[in-house]
């Protein structure tokens, strides 16, 4: 009983310093919780080696352990990509103990990452995001909105998150510039298109017809009912145009913050430039754009250079 105490109170500690001191989401600290319930889990169950780690508090976790803990979440058909943001979790959780001297030395400090095969994000053309908005009903009470929120994502590269806490108060449209509040409560300027303004505005005409609940007043987008969208409904409507537009690709709101920095780097932009549109903490996060860029130049090269496309007639390909 002593252990689950212990661990149940490292674990609320925990829990407040990602809040006060992380300034992290409740959506990520949940995430990051549903991790350690993992861990906690493996760790309190017998799991048929010869050694093992049941019985342990959190503090006691070893090298082995964890490395037993990962092949069981690959025993479970966990994929690399889900196991390494669990393993992210973990390595946070027990910098925090180390941190706060929980522990004297961090477990994680020699565990190895799953080996994941490079993933590059699905993006739609310019020509196929003018589809998904010809695919919006107008005369539909929401098309409006839909329409600019599509727009919005395309052309500022903005988070679905970021999206639904957008307030009126965060827009300079006369200057050209939105302040976007992205994770960890760190705030952006954010350019905006011109195309991206002249939808809002004729948003704000279906808007102000609106009753609007109170507390409510602030959000840029709301449902029929007068509330601020959620991401769940973003991601439903976005589905939908995709399908309603005959786009075969696999979509989401995040397809489009994709689209947007590669079409800034294949127009030109730096990559610093990119990272502080989409709010990077890291400028590594953003350099999966040039892999995206060198993928389509191979492409292209492929489908233009004469002695390719030669081969390709000769070959019957």
């Amino acid at each position: 009983m002593e252990k689950a105490n212990n661990d149940t109170e490292i674990t609320r500690r925990f829990r407040r310093y990602l809040r006060l001191e992380r300034s992290y989401s409740e959506h990520t600290i949940e995430a990051y919780m549903r991790d350690i319930d993992k861990l906690r889990t493996f760790m309190s169950s017998p799991d048929g080696r010869e050694e093992t780690a049941a019985g342990r508090s959190l503090t006691g976790v070893s090298l082995q352990d964890l490395q037993a803990f990962l092949a069981s979440l690959f025993d479970l058909g966990i994929s690399p990509r889900s196991q390494s943001r669990i393993l992210s979790g973990i390595r946070t959780f027990y910098k925090y103990l180390l941190l706060d001297g929980f522990i004297e030395q961090d477990p994680t400090e020699l565990l190895e990452s799953p080996r994941l095969g490079e993933h590059l994000p699905e993006v739609l053309s310019v020509e196929e995001i003018d589809m998904l908005e010809g695919a919006i009903d107008l005369s539909q009470p929401e098309g409006q909105r839909n329409k600019a929120i599509i727009e919005m994502l395309f052309s500022c590269g903005l988070r679905v998150s970021e999206l639904v806490s957008l307030r009126l108060s965060n827009l300079y449209l006369a200057e050209g510039f939105i302040r976007v509040v992205g994770k960890g409560n760190k705030e952006r300027l954010v350019p905006i298109s011109p195309r991206a303004i002249q939808e809002l505005k004729y948003w704000f005409i279906d808007r102000n017809a609106l009753k609007i609940k109170p507390g409510e007043q602030d959000y840029v987008f709301l449902n029929r009912r007068g509330a601020h969208l959620t991401r769940t409904m973003i991601l439903i409507m976005i589905k939908r145009l995709g399908i309603a537009a005959g786009i075969k690709k696999t979509i989401s709101p995040h397809t489009l913050r994709h689209s947007f920095a590669t079409c800034l780097l294949e127009g030109g932009a730096d990559l610093r430039s990119i990272q502080a549109m989409l709010g990077h903490e890291k400028i590594g996060t953003t350099e999966i754009y040039t892999h995206l860029d060198m993928s389509r130049l191979r492409e292209d090269i492929l489908n233009c250079h004469p002695r390719n496309i030669k081969y390709a007639q000769e070959h019957g390909l």
